[in-house]
């Protein structure tokens, strides 16, 4: 197998950086590091170390100065679960999932998960199956089903589902094959435009701006990870866009938040005047939701010529399911990762990876990409489009291999990660919180704003300095 240093140069690499670059990078820590048969803790540190080494690439770029980037094994992990470890005035997060979300047996003995934490998505799950929202009640009604009709008619209900697959299974699937010619990181040049100065400032992205259109996790992590370089990130949402208070919170660190009705006109109009604004553009929303609102990303490069348009999916913008939406437990369970993981504990059924790493890994590529695109921009000028996918990350986690007795390793202590964590203000009260785990030596990453309820902020860019 390879090591987490050569998996980082293949991607460094693969995406214009320079190999040079990799000779200030060091990464401590060894594998295994949490329970799994999968190498979740080399895909921690792989993905965090490639945002610190972009980072890194872009202050030389700027300043000419380069410096030493280094990441933990255990740091990276920990910070790839930061959900589970935000205390928000003392207290730990409250249950993560709806009551009738998870885990379900279907008519032909198979497995399906429902993903429900948010009420549209359990509305129409309970619609088409003709239920109540009750545990007993949707188990019998999915006992009338088998399962991949299910998964079918689930989604063609609006629902967020899926059929547990072994990892042969899913590859034998239209998708999966179509999603085989795709890299992990996709970066296009979409359109032509002036170099972009960079701007004054004493941070790898001091005077960047980022809009970040997104939600959950995976997008919220690259924004947040993009303010910890000193990135302006507005984080914009709808006043009644379902959202999950704790994850807002955790991945709220360092930005702006406001509100903008983007089904209303007006609110459109602002997107656009932010959009003219901005530098980076990151989204996870199905690929047509935003293009009916004309904020495609050959459109953004009308607006902004030389924008970096970010795009998010759950399952790659290639092959029959990419405008299926997804979650990376539902990523997990129909790619084969749950049965796999299942399979080595000796379950009958799914068992998850032990972080949401399909999630986190992605937000990282997503700001790594966005971070390697915009240096391009600065030096050669073009609007670029960056795409990552959930199902592409899993695709390239399962490639790393496996862990023979990784499920024997324990989970960490409280003390073991208590080093990591730091002592923040916010707009909820005192926060604990995992620090960023990419220490660079010149630029250090930090947090300047503090996480805020959403809509806290006037949809306005801050002046650059």
């Amino acid at each position: 197998m390879q090591s987490p240093r050569e998996i980082l140069s293949d991607i460094w690499i693969s995406n214009g950086g320079e190999t040079a670059a990799l000779e200030a990078l060091t990464l401590t820590g060894d594998e295994p590091q949490l329970p799994s048969s999968f190498r979740v803790a080399a895909a921690a540190q792989v993905s965090v170390a490639a945002t610190g080494l972009a980072a890194a690439a872009i202050w030389k770029q700027r300043s000419g100065q380069a410096q030493d980037v280094t990441v933990d094994m255990r740091h990276a992990v920990v910070e790839c679960r930061s959900e589970r470890y935000l205390r928000v005035d003392g207290k730990p997060p409250p249950p993560a999932w709806d009551a009738i979300a998870g885990i379900y047996k279907t008519r032909d003995n198979g497995f399906v998960r429902l993903h429900t934490n948010f009420g549209h998505h359990r509305d129409a799950v309970c619609k088409v199956l003709n239920c109540k929202p009750e545990r007993e009640e949707v188990q019998a009604a999915l006992m009338q089903w088998d399962g991949e009709a299910f998964e079918t008619a689930a989604y063609a209900g609006g629902c967020v589902v899926a059929f547990m697959r072994t990892h042969e299974q899913w590859q034998a699937t239209p998708h999966a094959k179509a999603l085989a010619g795709l890299p992990l990181i996709s970066i296009t040049k979409i359109g032509e435009a002036a170099p972009k100065p960079w701007p004054k400032g004493d941070r790898p992205l001091a005077g960047i701006r980022v809009l970040d259109l997104s939600r959950v996790i995976a997008g919220p992590v690259a924004g947040r990870t993009l303010a910890a370089h000193g990135a302006d990130v507005m984080l914009i949402s709808g006043p009644d866009l379902p959202a999950i208070p704790w994850l807002a919170i955790d991945t709220g660190r360092g930005k702006l938040t406001s509100f903008v009705e983007l089904k209303r006109d007006e609110g459109r109009a602002v997107l656009r005047e932010l959009l003219a604004g901005a530098d980076i553009f990151s989204q996870g929303y199905r690929p047509s939701a935003l293009a009916r609102l004309g904020f495609s990303p050959e459109d953004a490069a009308r607006i902004n010529p030389g924008i970096v348009y970010v795009t998010l999916s759950a399952y790659g913008h290639a092959g029959p399911w990419a405008e299926r939406r997804g979650f990376d437990s539902l990523v997990q369970t129909t790619t084969g990762f749950n049965h796999a993981e299942g399979q080595v504990a000796g379950i009958d059924g799914p068992k998850e990876l032990p972080a949401q790493m399909l999630d986190h890994a992605t937000g990282y590529f997503m700001a790594f990409g966005a971070m390697m695109a915009k240096a391009r921009q600065a030096r050669e000028g073009g609007s670029w489009h960056v795409q990552v996918s959930l199902a592409q990350t899993g695709r390239w986690l399962w490639n790393l291999g496996r862990v023979a007795g990784g499920l024997k390793i324990r989970d960490f202590t409280g003390e073991e990660v208590a080093p990591l964590i730091e002592a923040v203000p916010s707009g909820f009260g005192p926060l604990q919180s995992v620090r960023h785990s990419a220490i660079l030596a010149k630029t250090p990453a930090f947090w300047t704003r503090p996480a805020m309820p959403l809509g806290s902020h006037p949809p306005r860019w801050p002046p650059h300095e």
